[in-house]
């Protein structure tokens, strides 16, 4: 493995890990950040030889995501960066693993909302009182951080992806 195939590696582990802390700290992933995983997929279908055949079906994989995404944001049910986040994953992920990252992500956001609904039923402990993110994923009227769920399973699903079959020469 050459130090551009590890560089690459990295890239999408470290913005999935950036985007649940973003996501847990202020309750909002970057555009920037999803514009980055976008850049970076580019790079590693040139990096790791993709066909365009499958660089088309990964688009599609991202675009449809997208497409569905947005329509839960209208709907108020998810946050558009969350949204965003969904279809940079998917990019990434194309159809061969997009259903197993989409309940993965479905059961960890569902672990994830009980465990906030927890948290939120209880008094914010003291020493929690003068964090301001804690006061915000402990208000009533805020979401959940959903993209923390999008990223632990998208870190799950990514050693059976494609992009790393491609990257460490399986």
């Amino acid at each position: 493995m050459t130090l551009p195939h590890i560089v690459m590696l990295g890239v999408f582990p470290f913005a999935m890990a950036y985007a649940a802390a973003s996501d847990l700290v202020s309750m909002t992933i970057s555009n920037r950040l999803c514009l980055f995983l976008v850049a970076g997929f580019a790079v590693c279908c040139v990096l790791f030889g993709l066909s365009p055949a499958a660089i088309g079906w990964h688009l599609a994989a991202g675009g449809l995501v997208l497409v569905i995404a947005f329509g839960l944001f209208a709907a108020g049910w998810i946050g558009g960066g969350d949204a965003k986040l969904a279809a940079a994953t998917a990019l990434w992920f194309g159809f061969d693993q997009l259903m197993p990252y989409l309940l993965m992500a479905a059961f960890l956001g569902g672990l994830l909302t009980i465990l906030v609904l927890r948290l939120r039923s209880r008094p914010l402990p003291a020493f929690a009182e003068n964090w301001s993110w804690m006061r915000r994923l402990h208000a009533a009227n805020e979401g959940v951080p959903y993209g923390i769920a999008l990223a632990f399973a998208a870190l799950l699903v990514l050693p059976d992806t494609t992009i790393w079959h491609a990257a460490i020469g399986v």
